[in-house]
């Protein structure tokens, strides 16, 4: 029997629908439920996750499942549930909040404790069980402790809530003096980034190890942009890729990476997958195959570009959130496999292949069945069995295709089906990058349907909205979801020339800059200027799971603004990296997006303009795919199109194709041979020396 005091019913968010039965009293969050907080003077206990969380299903069933529980939350708390993925700004504040309550990082499920007048948080966790184990307190006694404190200890509370206030705005303020921009933190990243990583396994980071799919492509830029002294680098980079692909990190059967691996082998993972982990990560295989064009490489891109196709896309175009981690109760049930269900599916040959690449024929290593993770690749069972090495791949290939019809038929995990501009547009960008790379026109169709979708649904009157869910667009948009969509829309323009989706591209800079910037420190803000106030206007320069907004939105901005010619934004973009020069000069590996800005603005981004008939310019767009050129800009543009204003000197020349090149601000005559656009390439292609951390030190000095 449903709760009559529950409120999400009615809400559209698959995570808090999840709860809408619960015996919990819960809210969503906004001004109702606020004001009752502050009405009944009591706590708000703020509980923030996501439809694809393991461990926020399990407090889920353990605790707001269980009576006994809920009473003592109704009792003594108003309770209000977020789906952190609908509303970023809180989860950004909250998780912040815990980080300074406990001096440890956070996580999902986040519970927090707020005081039920300015809602600056008191007590910070994140999982707590129904019993005392592991050196937790359980739920119901947390409950019941903080009850008393909050009755007892006001003036406890308000001490700490008061030095809680002050260091949350310290971590945003900027620094007093102004630190020059110069490339010393591409040097220091270099050192510091080896110092972290796993030789032996691939990664920068021990167990659990998440894919940081903008620190791996980093290594990529530091070896181009400085030379063959970044050699160890780059292969640290290209190692990390081609473990996380040959790993139980990937689903090897029906494609997309899952959210992180719990060991140092990315071999057993939390089986959530996440469009925005599949969007970034689709991206780094699209680069890392131009480098190396690797088996695994191109495995990681087509498999991953299918699942998505296949089961993350909307009949309306715009592309799914998640896919839970859990079927018919159990985690990863759906993944994982035994030799017996594998041997009924292949033939004897097929089968002993299959066992030998994929573990099956070791111990088990997920819960009495196996999840697949590559113990011999495709080059060392040619060479183990003298089989050719194209042999052994098309055998591995069918039985996958094979397992794939019979894994269709189990119990699928949920799919959360709400629809975010932020995550859509890390997708879209993938999928256009994908495209080029592998000339697969159905990944340039899938994301031409999801960016029109939200040019359609989701723009209106010079605004973003945040999400999209049962034909319903909503929530106020954020930075992250102007900067992506930003990014994402001159992906595009660079499959095929839009001037329709180029003046969008231009509503959406404006709209970016205008509500977000800061105009006093430089840089943008998470929320717009108009936004709901909350405890804290969060400003984020590093990157985590996602790049950061900033380096994203400057890093757009900057190839705009070079594209169209518009100084007014190349100059938000200088501000923007001079607001967080003193962070990254610091700890560069934390910021690896502004990195990347950092390195057009002194190494010039080079925009070209191809003009000429569609069908001749093909073949000088492949010279351009087929290279790894960070930085490097296409546009092929008919001859039949009108070009905007600031573009009108870029005419086609007869009926030839004409390449116009401007490096940074710098432009040259244009080129109208094939081989020479192929020497000024291949000449592109060149790296420039290296700035050694011994020579940053001895500048130091």
């Amino acid at each position: 029997m449903a709760n009559s005091q529950n409120h999400l019913a009615k809400e559209t968010s698959p995570y808090l629908l999840q709860h809408a039965d619960n015996p919990v009293n819960w809210w969503a969050w906004g001004e109702a439920a606020l004001e009752q907080a502050r009405n009944e003077h009591k706590p708000i206990l703020l509980s923030i996750g996501y439809s694809a969380c393991h461990w926020c299903h399990v407090m889920a069933h353990e605790s707001f499942e269980d009576k006994d529980t809920a009473a003592l939350m109704n009792e003594y708390f108003v309770n209000i549930k977020v789906d952190r993925e609908e509303r970023p700004d809180l989860d950004k504040i909250y998780q912040l909040s815990h980080q300074v309550l406990t001096g440890r990082g956070g996580g999902w499920p986040l519970t927090i404790f707020l005081m039920p007048d300015d809602h600056t948080p008191f007590f910070a966790g994140t999982y707590f069980p129904p019993q005392r184990r592991h050196g937790l307190r359980s739920f119901k006694e947390i409950l019941t402790a903080l009850h008393h404190a909050f009755a007892d200890r006001q003036g406890d509370i308000q001490q700490q809530n008061t030095l809680v206030r002050e260091q949350l705005q310290s971590l945003q303020s900027s620094p007093s003096e102004i630190v020059a921009l110069d490339e010393k933190a591409m040097a220091l990243f270099s050192q510091q980034l080896m110092e972290q990583y796993d030789t032996r396994h691939g990664g920068f980071t021990p167990k659990p190890k998440f894919p940081h799919p903008f620190t791996v492509e980093r290594t990529f830029r530091q070896w181009f942009i400085y030379g063959e002294e970044q050699w160890p680098l780059l292969q640290a980079g290209l190692n990390t890729a081609r473990q996380m692909a040959k790993g139980g990190l990937f689903d090897h059967i029906g494609g997309g990476f899952y959210r992180y691996s719990t060991d140092e082998l990315w071999m057993i993972p939390h089986f959530e997958k996440m469009l925005y982990d599949n969007g970034q990560l689709l991206a780094l295989y699209a680069w890392a195959y131009q480098i190396e064009p690797d088996y695994y490489f191109d495995c990681a891109i087509r498999q991953t570009a299918e699942w998505t196709l296949q089961e993350m896309q909307s009949a309306e175009g715009g592309y799914y959130s998640a896919q839970d981690a859990d079927s018919e109760g159990e985690e990863g049930k759906f993944y994982t496999w035994t030799p017996k269900q594998v041997s009924a599916v292949l033939n004897e040959d097929e089968a002993f292949l299959f066992e030998q690449s994929f573990g099956l024929n070791r111990r088990s290593n997920f819960e009495d069945t196996w999840h697949l993770h590559t113990f011999m690749d495709i080059g060392q069972l040619a060479e183990k069995y003298q089989h050719p090495r194209s042999d052994i791949q098309g055998i591995i290939d069918r039985s996958k295709q094979r397992l794939y019809r019979q894994r269709s038929q189990r119990i699928r995990p949920a799919t959360d089906t709400k629809i975010l501009v932020s995550w859509n547009a890390l997708m879209i960008r993938g999928m256009y990058l994908s495209a080029r790379v592998l000339n697969e026109p159905r990944y340039e169709l899938s994301a031409d349907k999801a960016l029109y979708f939200i040019k359609q649904s989701l723009w209106s009157n010079g605004r973003l909205v945040a999400t999209y869910k049962d034909q319903k667009a909503y929530l106020n948009a954020y930075l992250d979801d102007y900067a992506y969509l930003l990014m994402a829309i001159i992906e595009a323009l660079q499959n095929h020339w839009d001037n329709e989706l180029y003046n969008w591209s231009h509503e959406i800079a404006q709209s970016l800059i205008h509500l977000f910037e800061d105009p006093n420190d430089g840089g943008f803000y998470f929320t717009s200027h108009d936004h709901e106030q909350l405890i804290l206007r969060h400003k984020s320069y590093n990157d985590d799971a996602m790049p950061s907004g900033n380096g994203i939105a400057a890093a757009a901005l900057q190839y705009l603004g070079l594209l169209s010619g518009q100084t007014g934004l190349l100059n938000s973009v200088e501000k923007s990296l001079c607001a967080t020069a003193h962070r990254f000069m610091q700890y560069p590996v934390m910021y690896c997006s502004m990195l990347n800005v950092l390195d057009a603005y002194f190494h010039s981004a080079t925009i070209i303009i191809l003009r000429g008939g569609a069908d001749q310019m093909q073949a000088w767009q492949a010279l351009v795919f087929k290279k790894y050129l960070p930085d490097l800009l296409c546009f092929a543009i008919d001859r039949a199109i009108e070009l905007p204003i600031e573009m009108g000197d870029k005419e086609p020349l007869d009926d030839i194709v004409c390449a116009y090149i401007c490096e940074g601000i710098s432009c040259q005559p244009p080129i109208t041979e094939l081989d020479e656009f192929r020497h000024y390439l291949d000449h592109k292609s060149k790296h420039r020396p290296i700035l050694t951390v011994d020579q940053v030190k001895t500048d130091q000095h």
